[in-house]
C-alpha cells in the first residue's frame, strides 16, 4: 500500500481531532483510542501516525473546542450588528435550550470536559487551555457595561459579573443533564435562564 499524501494525512488528523470533541465532550476523554478511531472510520495503527499519545490529542482537542466558542462567540456579536447585550441573550437562551441539553457531543466543552481536566495533572497543556478559555469566555459574557459598573447576577458587574454568569449557565446544565428525565430537569434550565434574564 502506497504512502499517505500530505494532504491527506492532514485531512485525517482533522477528522480524529472533529471526532475527538464530539466522542469527549459526549462520553468523556476516557473514549479508547481503538473506538475513537472507528468512528472516524481511520485504523488503529493510523492514530499513532498522527499523534505522540492520547494526551496529545486531548490537549489538541481541548484547544480546538475552546476556539470553535470563540468563533461561535464573535459570530453571534456580528449576527447581531455588535450589540453585545443582544448576542449574549442569545447565547444564553440556545445554552439553557433542552436541545443544548441533549446534545452535548456539539455542547460547551466547558461543561463537557471540567470533570476530565480536573482529574488531570496540573501541569497539562489540556488545563492551562482549559483555564483560557473559561476565562475568555467569562469575558464575553461580562455585562456589556461592566467596565464602567454596569451590574450583572447579584449585582455584580464586570469580568466577576461575567463569571458570575458562566458559572450559572455551567453549574444548570450539567444538574439539567444529571436529572434528565425527570421534572427537576427542566426546571433547572429555566431558573437559571429567569437568573440571568431578570437580572440583566
Amino acid at each position: 500500500m502506497g504512502r499517505v499524501s500530505q494532504a491527506q494525512a492532514e485531512e485525517n488528523r482533522r477528522r480524529v481531532v472533529d471526532t475527538a470533541s464530539r466522542l469527549f465532550r459526549e462520553q468523556g476523554t476516557h473514549v479508547s483510542v481503538a473506538d475513537l478511531m472507528k468512528a472516524a472510520g481511520l485504523t488503529h495503527g493510523a492514530f499513532y501516525k498522527q499523534f505522540a499519545s492520547k494526551e496529545t490529542l486531548v490537549d489538541e482537542v481541548t484547544a480546538h473546542v475552546f476556539d470553535e466558542i470563540a468563533r461561535r462567540n464573535a459570530a453571534g456579536l456580528e449576527r447581531h450588528d455588535g450589540q453585545r447585550d443582544a448576542a449574549q441573550r442569545a447565547l444564553i437562551d440556545a445554552y439553557l435550550s433542552v436541545e443544548h441539553r441533549d446534545n452535548a457531543a456539539d455542547g460547551c466543552p466547558v461543561s463537557a470536559l471540567a470533570i476530565d481536566v480536573a482529574r488531570g495533572p496540573e501541569g497539562r497543556e489540556a488545563r492551562r487551555t482549559y483555564a483560557e478559555g473559561v476565562a475568555d469566555f467569562a469575558a464575553f459574557l461580562a455585562p456589556a457595561e461592566g467596565v464602567g459598573g454596569g451590574e450583572g447576577i447579584g449585582g455584580v458587574g464586570g469580568v466577576e459579573g461575567g463569571l458570575a454568569r458562566l458559572c450559572t449557565l455551567v453549574g444548570a446544565l450539567v444538574l439539567s443533564r444529571a436529572t434528565q428525565g425527570s421534572p427537576l430537569s427542566e426546571e433547572i434550565l429555566a431558573a437559571a435562564h429567569a437568573a440571568l434574564t431578570e437580572a440583566g
